[in-house]
């Protein structure tokens, strides 16, 4: 018998329908999955048992997951960090290092960087960046900056979510910018100027939209985020915060709080916001985020590049906290492997196993997998995060000839995934139902990695 889920929206055309071996729908795994998709790109019916064809998809459909926090430039200087530069390198030390990198890159360098990285996060199992973006001027103004990043997204084929920061300040009490900063910053009054200008221009792609955010609290002062918040039209707001431990003692010196407890205490914090690192919380911290339906914006490998320290993940998920992952810093862009340590690392820090899972879900990968699934729909603003129908048909397959997966019971696809192994098994992707990557391969990616090469090889020169 063949299952039918009710077509949402009948007066929309059905684009097109494919057929899956296997795809996990909210409902759980189901076998020749057909799903149709819309001329928006949105699930608009899901069939079960449907008659296969020589055109059905093997192995496991899954819902792609949302990357929701990159810098984007970053990739650049991947790895070109470690070393040695005092006896107490820390993030403070590591800044340093990429002050130098974004003083040089320029809107084609930063195109091809972003193209190059875009596809990466493709082929690692990613369906959407929030690209936290505060690398703003050039020559002419920060429009093209921006611009680099949007077609950047456009041609690798991943969906957007643009994310201008504002940062007016090197630290609490609004003191000036640094040199190495004067690049990253605006007014008030400028900032906004931007996000208009960018606004008609990101509504020209359905694959991207636009949102807004403040670098930290200790980069922006409390009159400055009301005037934005005022004038803000839609779309995910997302701050980095309570990353550094220094950072949380400079705000209970600055302001008599800490940074979440500040936060909460003079804005609405709502499910809108999506609160980057989150790192250093204390139970009432937990309780307000969670209870705000907030999102933990959490960088496993990035935060343990930098030694930021351990998010206090089984209190945060007990108190029904939302979560999604990013790959920052891009020292890694690979979903299983940001999944990964985020459970190692807890494991490690309370010397115990399958921290992520819980009494609904005991499999720790897939409890872990869909719940940062979820809250990565939320952070990103893209309605995606499950097959479903009504949903950004945004989705994953998993390779079931992989030596990582064959032979896998379904209730165990996500942990072998997650936890067996560093070979990539994300064999096809679809964004919005268009396949952007077909047998691990994206259609333009030699070309692609060809002007990131000469991109990179010059960026060498100028800092050597």
């Amino acid at each position: 018998m063949v299952k039918l889920y009710i077509q949402l929206y009948p007066d929309h055309a059905i684009m097109k329908s494919i057929i899956f071996k296997s795809a996990l729908l909210t409902t759980g795994w189901a076998q020749n999955v057909r799903i149709d998709i819309d001329e928006r790109g949105f699930v608009s019916q899901i069939s079960e048992n449907a008659e296969a064809t020589v055109d059905v998809v093997s192995g496991y459909a899954i819902p792609g997951m949302n990357n929701i926090h990159s810098h984007a430039f970053q990739r650049a200087m991947a790895g070109l960090a470690e070393y040695s530069t005092s006896s107490n390198d820390s993030f403070w030390t590591w800044r340093d290092i990429m002050y130098r990198f974004a003083a040089k890159i320029s809107p084609n360098d930063l195109y091809a960087v972003a193209s190059q990285l875009y596809v990466e996060m493709l082929k690692g199992g990613y369906v959407s960046v929030s690209e936290f973006h505060y690398l703003h001027h050039d020559e002419i103004g920060s429009m093209n900056m921006s611009r680099a990043i949007m077609n950047a997204a456009k041609d690798a084929g991943i969906a957007l979510c643009h994310l201008p920061v504002l940062y007016m300040a090197s630290g609490f009490g609004g003191n000036p910018l640094k040199e190495e900063q004067k690049r990253f910053g605006h007014t008030v009054d400028d900032y906004l100027m931007l996000l208009e200008g960018l606004r008609s221009e990101v509504n020209q792609n359905a694959n991207q939209h636009l949102g807004m955010a403040f670098h930290s609290l200790r980069a922006v002062e409390i009159e400055a985020m009301k005037k934005c918040l005022m004038v803000r039209k839609d779309g995910p707001i997302h701050i980095h915060i309570a990353e550094q431990k220094q950072e949380v003692n400079d705000s209970v010196a600055h302001y008599g709080m800490r940074p979440v407890e500040w936060l909460y205490n003079n804005f609405d914090v709502d499910k809108n916001w999506c609160l980057v690192h989150a790192t250093h919380l204390n139970g009432g911290e937990i309780t307000a985020i969670a209870r705000s339906g907030a999102v933990a914006g959490l960088c496993p490998t990035t935060e343990a590049n930098l030694g930021d320290g351990l998010f206090p993940l089984p209190e945060y998920l007990e108190t029904g906290g939302e979560v999604a992952i990013g790959s920052d810093s891009h020292i890694s862009v690979s979903v299983s492997e940001e999944l990964r340590l985020l459970e190692y690392g807890q494991r490690l820090s309370h010397q115990k196993r399958n921290i992520a899972s819980s009494i609904d879900n005991p499999h720790t990968g897939t409890n872990l997998y869909l719940k940062s699934a979820s809250g990565g729909a939320r952070a990103s603003g893209f309605d995606n995060g499950a097959i479903e129908v009504g949903r950004r048909a945004d989705i994953v397959v998993l390779d079931d000839r992989s030596p990582i997966l064959v032979g896998t019971p379904d209730e165990s696809v996500f942990d072998r995934y997650i936890f067996s192994g560093n070979v990539n098994v994300t064999r096809d992707v679809y964004i919005a139902g268009e396949k952007v990557i077909s047998d691990y391969k994206h259609v333009h990616e030699e070309q692609i990695f060809e002007k990131f090469r000469q991109t990179v090889e010059g960026l060498q020169k100028m800092l050597d």
